[in-house]
């Protein structure tokens, strides 16, 4: 994507990033609803609408600062509530939640994925409007499985550690969870120390890889 502008690459990244992020709340909310939470529905937040899920910095700054700066894009919404006290086995049903995100994630990836590839078939009959959509299948990939990848970091408050937490004692829980203070922080040191890439990198490969296999593509 190299070759395009900065207004194509906006035109190009703005929807997949916004269903991205946006999808990725209300999965959580609608699978913590099933589990008996209502806290997401009653404040509305098991809707597309993006308005109540943007968060200023991290749905519309950071992605579109990192999209001129062309390093790897990822952003965030609004967390959707979640009340434990819903639950009937509070981790592990916890643990239902957070990979709620990551999966729809993934199954954004093969749907932009097969996009993607559509987009690839028509640049031979309308090639203009075949490059839109392969490129945006191709954002709508990277995106997702950005967010996937980066989710599934068992570091608090990621999806990951609500997954790890599920399997652990109670103490050493306890313990893992006061480092949820600090996890904005970890991740910041992550990225300015260079150390996130290999931790992100093999996630990444990995959850690529299986949507490659999906849709049929090497």
């Amino acid at each position: 994507m190299n070759e395009l502008t900065i207004a194509q690459k906006i035109a190009i990244w703005t929807l997949p990033i916004l269903l991205a992020i946006i999808l990725h709340e209300v999965a959580h909310g609608w699978v913590a609803y099933k589990l008996g939470d209502p806290t997401a529905k009653a404040q509305g937040r098991l809707t597309l609408n993006p308005l109540v899920h943007i968060d200023p910095i991290g749905t519309v700054v950071v992605p579109l600062v990192l999209l001129v700066l062309g390093g790897f894009i990822f952003g965030w919404a609004r967390p959707v509530p979640v009340d434990l006290r819903y639950f009937k086995d509070p981790y592990k049903d916890m643990a239902k939640v957070a990979i709620a995100g990551p999966m729809a994630n993934m199954l954004m990836a093969i749907g932009w994925g097969l996009l993607m590839v559509w987009g690839v078939r028509l640049q031979v009959d309308m090639p203009d409007i075949g490059k839109f959509l392969m490129y945006s299948g191709l954002a709508g990939v990277q995106i997702n499985l950005i967010l996937a990848a980066l989710n599934l970091i068992p570091i608090p408050p990621l999806d990951g550690s609500r997954i790890v937490a599920a399997f652990l004692p109670g103490n050493l829980r306890n313990s893992y969870y006061r480092l949820e203070p600090y996890g904005f922080f970890i991740l910041l040191a992550l990225i300015f120390t260079g150390l996130l890439n290999p931790i992100l990198m093999p996630i990444y490969v990995a959850l690529k890889s299986v949507v490659q296999s999906i849709i049929g593509v090497a």
